[in-house]
């Protein structure tokens, strides 16, 4: 599954594409007017399938960097010899408000339940996901699972493997009534030393799974032992 940190990272020169605002009703526990359970499901249906757009911004040193994310449906395709749905992510990224960089990656998934299958981006790269849980309807407040694993490969022969990520998702509280629900992707797991690092990106979710805000944070070793992070925030 592309995240939208994958596609920020590199423009940033970190090394290393979703944010959007609907939701649909769903039912939760209400104890003493505190939210317990979240549909994180639906919650990812709104950040990883659903037509939207974000922005996220950060300063890093003295320069001004954002990214600009537009989230298109494309319908039925196939990936894969399967018959899925896509979603195209296009990214553009700026610093002090001159582009540099653009990425586009297509999403592959099926519903019912929601399962990932892998991404193609316009790079040529050709990932497979191998998705070992079912994102449930609803989870509470301190709960969080391994979402899948991902194998990513330079081209659709799939000869060169160029990666493998673990992505995990957790959901925290925000407030009584809000949580942040975050999706976490490990370094990559060929390398003894990944200078992309890790990557968060969290999303701000009401009892229907509305998105209200979303953040990133990338997270860059050093060789001496240290790390540099960045988190955008959208705008």
């Amino acid at each position: 599954m592309k995240t939208l940190s994958l596609c920020i990272a590199a423009a940033l020169g970190l090394s290393a594409c979703a944010g959007g605002m609907t939701g649909n009703t769903g039912q939760n526990n209400n104890v003493n007017g505190i939210v317990t359970q979240y549909p994180v499901e639906t919650a990812m249906l709104n950040i990883y399938t659903k037509q939207r757009s974000d922005k996220l911004v950060a300063v890093v040193g003295s320069q001004s960097v954002s990214a600009e994310i537009q989230v298109t449906p494309k319908g039925s395709m196939v990936f894969n010899n399967k018959s899925v749905q896509g979603t195209e992510i296009n990214t553009i990224n700026k610093m002090n408000n001159q582009i540099t960089n653009q990425s586009v990656a297509i999403n592959y998934f099926t519903l019912n339940p929601l399962i990932f299958h892998g991404f193609t981006d316009g790079t040529g790269k050709y990932s497979l996901s191998n998705q070992t849980t079912t994102i449930p309807k609803m989870a509470t407040v301190g709960a969080s699972s391994k979402l899948l694993t991902e194998n990513v490969y330079a081209d659709s022969s799939m000869r060169n493997k160029i990666g493998t990520y673990n992505q995990d998702w957790s959901l925290s509280r925000d407030t009584n009534n809000t949580a942040w629900f975050c999706i976490e992707t490990s370094s990559n797991l060929l390398l003894s030393f990944d200078p992309a690092g890790t990557s968060s990106e969290c999303y701000k979710i009401n009892a229907k799974g509305d998105i209200l805000a979303s953040k990133v944070t990338l997270s860059q070793p050093s060789s001496n032992g240290s790390s540099k992070t960045v988190t955008l925030n959208s705008q």
